[in-house]
């Protein structure tokens, strides 16, 4: 008997040391710190496909082989032929240059890649020619068969911001950098053309993105999807106060609210997406009693008088153009955020925030006039559903917006802000209810003065 139990126990010990010979030493991570393409999570994936999936071209190898995306890829063999003549570069030159970064540009993606290494070279290899040759051609304004058609154009640049869609910026600008500008070929088809950074070349070409704020892209680009994100909010944006709190905006009121507690909304121009800015002059700070918002909607005209303006609650929010391309911009950035920088969600934040604000069509009603919103996309409904579907399944750890959301509570919540705000719609709405109001009011105290008079004041007699 004894004997059986130590047979069994040595197999038992037996089949253990066979599995722990199967693991490896150094098992890979479960993922790399250059990691920064991501598969977007089925989460977000299910509320809306389309709008992560690339619909003309595949850059990458998540899209690789896609048969509806075949059509493409001799337009790339095009692009290839073309620079290398231009630049004096034959193909083995430009492989080697990916070839010596293979490894890091396979940590770059989160879901490893089956290809082997000379058909990754390859698929590497065009794709990043065909996108520095599409940004050449398109800042040279050269027509050819892509540039020549507006809607090919306009769906190729949409596929290029896709964040399953994406090359790292690195390899790009390596394979930019390898070319002499100064080679007779080159300079025979780009005579005036410039050394310029390829960093520039691609905002550009992103350029109805881009906010014309001159602004320097603080850190590293890793990619188109992260490019645009770093246009939509300022490079101070991590250097403010408040900023990196672990607070969660859990309740704001709607756009209609705070303009029924009397607080104005100010489309601004030229600025970051994100900054939205809440404006109390000092004295209507220290001292509510001083709201003189129905003065201002009888007289517009005196809102150029500061000392007036200051005595307005104010919102600034950088104005919005929703289209047909939005929800698929914000969607792929949102997805960046929350597979990349789930601390740092500034476009999620800003999202949510809308989306607080907006509830319904009144709501954007009320944007569209202040001309915070510019509605491309028809009716007010119809982006109210939109803002709304873009928070959902976005999970936000901190925002950027709490103490803005704080301050916008606190001010709705006043009952002086309230009750003077209906006093503004309702009595002082416009100039000629306001001087109805008005003549009334003097009508009134003359009336009370004239009892007043007769009651308790001996008038002579004449």
């Amino acid at each position: 008997m004894a004997c059986r139990v130590a047979s069994r126990v040595s197999e038992k010990d037996l089949e253990c040391k066979e599995f722990l010979i199967d693991i490896p030493s150094v098992p890979e991570p479960a993922e790399w710190p250059e990691c920064c393409i991501y598969r977007v999570p089925k989460k977000l994936r299910k509320v809306n496909k389309e709008a992560y999936t690339p619909k003309l071209v595949s850059i990458g190898p998540l899209h690789h082989r896609k048969r509806e995306l075949r059509d493409m890829e001799k337009q790339k063999l095009r692009y290839l032929r073309d620079f290398c003549y231009r630049t004096g570069k034959n193909r083995k030159d430009l492989a080697l240059i990916i070839e010596e970064k293979e490894a890091e540009i396979r940590h770059c993606y989160a879901e490893p890649s089956r290809l082997g290494s000379g058909e990754f070279v390859n698929m590497i290899l065009m794709d990043g020619i065909f996108i520095i040759e599409l940004f050449l051609r398109t800042d040279e304004s050269k027509s050819d068969y892509i540039l020549s058609k507006p809607w090919l154009r306009n769906s190729i640049e949409h596929d290029l911001i896709l964040l399953e869609n994406q090359l790292p910026f690195f390899v790009l600008e390596d394979l930019y950098k390898s070319f002499d500008y100064g080679s007779s070929n080159y300079k025979e088809v780009y005579p005036n053309r410039e050394d310029t950074p390829f960093l520039k070349l691609s905002r550009n070409y992103f350029s109805n993105y881009d906010p014309k704020t001159d602004s320097n892209i603080g850190e590293e680009v890793k990619h188109f999807t992260d490019l645009l994100r770093y246009f939509f909010f300022p490079p101070d944006l991590k250097g403010k106060e408040g900023v990196n709190e672990s607070k969660r905006i859990d309740h704001l009121y709607s756009a209609t609210k705070l303009d029924e507690a009397g607080v104005q909304f100010e489309a601004v121009h030229e600025r970051h997406l994100t900054d939205i800015q809440f404006h109390k002059g000092n004295c209507l700070e220290h001292c509510p009693y001083l709201n003189c918002s129905w003065l201002l909607n009888c007289l517009p005209c005196l809102k150029c008088l500061v000392c007036l303006k200051s005595m307005q609650p104010f919102l600034e929010l950088p104005a919005l153009i929703v289209d047909d391309t939005t929800e698929c911009v914000f969607r792929n950035l949102m997805a960046l955020e929350q597979c990349h920088y789930p601390t740092q969600a500034y476009i999620c934040n800003y999202i949510l925030l809308l989306d607080y604000l907006i509830n319904t069509e009144k709501d954007v009603d009320l944007l569209v006039e202040k001309k915070v919103i510019v509605n491309q996309i028809g009716s007010d409904e119809a982006v109210a559903t939109l803002v709304n579907k873009l928070g959902h399944q976005i999970v936000e750890v901190n925002s950027c917006h709490y103490k803005l959301s704080r301050k916008l509570n606190e001010h709705y919540e006043d009952f002086w802000n309230r009750n003077m705000a209906t006093l503004t719609t309702v009595y002082f709405r416009d100039i000629w209810r306001g001087t109805a109001t008005v003549v009334g009011i003097v009508i009134l105290f003359l009336t009370v003065w004239n009892i007043f008079l007769r009651h308790f004041v001996k008038l002579p007699r004449t």
